[in-house]
């Protein structure tokens, strides 16, 4: 029998994140009943901050609490998406259009399941990706993982003056 609780805790993690205005981002969900561990990536429209985690922690780990299924135990995670934030929705695809991505496939598109490109539209259900001046459709049902994906070049030297 397959483990429903990934799935009921992501619905009432949404709806508790967005009453505290926050986003989900992503949920994940390991280890053994008696061990779970729960990662929650959570974004705010003013960006997030180390205090907004603190008080995310709070209101989870009180939720987890209140649920039977996880009276046995679990550590829990709570975190920012990070600058490589993952891309689960087809409306983060849209807000990042002009953002480059990789993306991976459980399907093969054109002989590859890895790509890295910019994200340069979002037509119906597929993700439009321009890799070196080459357009690839990716049907969003065949997105396996995604995540923004971003470049430092280390090369150039800083143009602050910073008074030293």
């Amino acid at each position: 029998m397959a483990d429903d609780r990934p799935r009921r805790l992501k619905g009432l993690l949404e709806q508790a994140a967005t009453d505290h205005g926050f986003e989900l981002v992503l949920l994940e969900v390991s280890g053994s009943r008696a061990n779970s561990i729960v990662r929650v990536y959570l974004d705010h429209a003013d960006g997030i901050t180390i205090e907004h985690i603190a008080l995310a922690n709070k209101w989870i780990k009180d939720l987890l609490d209140s649920l039977p299924e996880y009276k046995d135990g679990y550590s829990l995670e709570v975190s920012s998406p990070g600058i490589e934030r993952p891309l689960v929705k087809l409306a983060d695809y849209v807000r990042f259009t002009g953002s480059d991505a990789r993306v991976s496939t459980s399907h093969e598109i054109d002989g590859h399941k890895h790509f890295t490109g910019t994200i340069t539209a979002v037509e119906g259900d597929e993700i439009v990706l321009d890799i070196d001046g080459e357009t690839i459709r990716v049907p969003y049902g065949d997105i396996k993982r995604a995540r923004l994906h971003v470049q430092f070049d280390f090369s150039k030297e800083g143009t602050a003056d910073d008074g030293i």
